[in-house]
């Protein structure tokens, strides 16, 4: 049995990480991908089954590290100190600094979710990501008002409506093309503006 040729590969995804870069998803052509890659239709066509298969492969390493982040970050409440439990809410700038890095460190894969993906499967990334994202915080917030360290009432709706400001913020710097060096220069703004020891009532 004949051993699948692997070594066009990284051309083709190159060659469309570029191609939707430059002009999104829906405008993308697969023949311009194909003749930047060097190869034929019929090799790409081996490989994937499409236009929307080859953006999902080209992002999918992204997704994989983002989805671990949360895994890493998502310790059951319950298990956690109320030091610990606290601390999950300070944000201070080495956090947003982290956050910036871990992006900026995939910059590409990160602008086309934000940027190119309408016409995808991941056209609603952004959505869905914060969607996860509130899941997982307000069960914090929750076990740390079972606990009393906090007497704020605030809903899980609420929860996502900040959490959408918050990760807005975070994403708008590459969304408009921002180097990292001016990402990293409104860090400070970012902490001063997102206080969640104040929004939720935490001492302090």
């Amino acid at each position: 049995m004949a051993v699948a040729d692997k070594s066009i590969d990284p051309r083709i995804l190159e060659s469309a990480k570029e191609e939707f870069l430059q002009k999104g998803f829906l405008d993308a052509s697969l023949q311009e991908i194909c003749k930047n890659a060097g190869v034929t239709t019929g090799a790409l066509y081996k490989r994937f089954k499409g236009k929307e298969e080859l953006f999902c492969a080209v992002v999918q390493g992204t997704i994989d590290d983002l989805n671990g982040v949360m895994r890493s970050r998502s310790v059951p409440p319950e298990t956690l100190s109320d030091e610990q439990l606290k601390s999950a809410w300070d944000m201070d700038k080495s956090f947003m600094l982290w956050w910036f890095k871990f992006l900026y460190d995939r910059y590409d894969g990160v602008r086309l979710l934000l940027t190119c993906a309408d016409g995808t499967r991941h056209s609603n990334f952004e959505h869905e990501w914060v969607e996860n994202m509130s899941t997982v915080t307000y069960e914090y917030y929750k076990e740390a008002q079972k606990r009393g360290l906090t007497k704020t009432d605030i809903s899980e709706r609420e929860m996502h409506v900040m959490l959408t400001a918050f990760w807005t913020a975070i994403c708008e710097p590459i969304i408009h093309g921002f180097s990292y060096k001016e990402a990293c220069r409104i860090s400070d703004l970012m902490c001063g503006l997102f206080d969640w020891y104040k929004m939720l009532g935490f001492e302090r």
